[in-house]
């Protein structure tokens, strides 16, 4: 695989691109199929790379610095930075939230005690059901090593007592 740094002719805007050689990339780009992922132009040629040159064996990398963010005190999740996501990528996610939040509909919350419900309904200790829930990795880990089918969500779920 060889990775070129791209740039769209028409909308000025740079991205990478992946190809399985230079011809690869020379060929797709002849046939129409390397396209901005920004505004969709084919007009869209190598932008100008700096060389990758491994570092001596001898050399420590250098440290990585990124923008200080500092952590919220309130106990809040942290922000996340991020690079523009592709439209493609967005209109994925949101189908993919849709049809989560269409399976939850025929499925119960029961909080924090998924790990036990879901074990007590395996052991047929009480009526099986749809539910989703909270647990953790070691719980959820558990719960896989006895056999209990578990998957995680792929997007967060507000509890329905949170719910406005």
């Amino acid at each position: 695989m060889i990775v070129f740094d791209l740039e769209c002719r028409g909308g000025g805007h740079k991205f990478e691109g992946w190809f399985g050689s230079s011809d690869d990339f020379v060929r797709q780009q002849e046939r129409g199929l390397v396209m901005c992922p920004h505004c969709g132009s084919p007009e869209v040629g190598k932008a100008i790379m700096a060389p990758r040159i491994g570092r001596k064996g001898n050399q420590l990398p250098a440290p990585v610095r990124s923008a200080a963010v500092e952590p919220p005190q309130d106990g809040a999740s942290a922000p996340v930075v991020s690079a523009p996501i592709p439209p493609a990528a967005v209109v994925l996610m949101e189908k993919l939230a849709a049809m989560q939040a269409e399976a939850l509909k025929s499925s119960r919350y029961v909080g924090g005690s998924f790990a036990e419900d879901a074990r007590a309904m395996h052991y047929g200790e009480r009526d099986a059901e749809i539910i989703h829930g909270q647990a953790t990795i070691a719980e959820a880990k558990e719960l896989l090593e006895e056999g209990i089918a578990v998957a995680p969500l792929p997007f967060p779920v507000v509890p329905p007592e949170q719910a406005n």
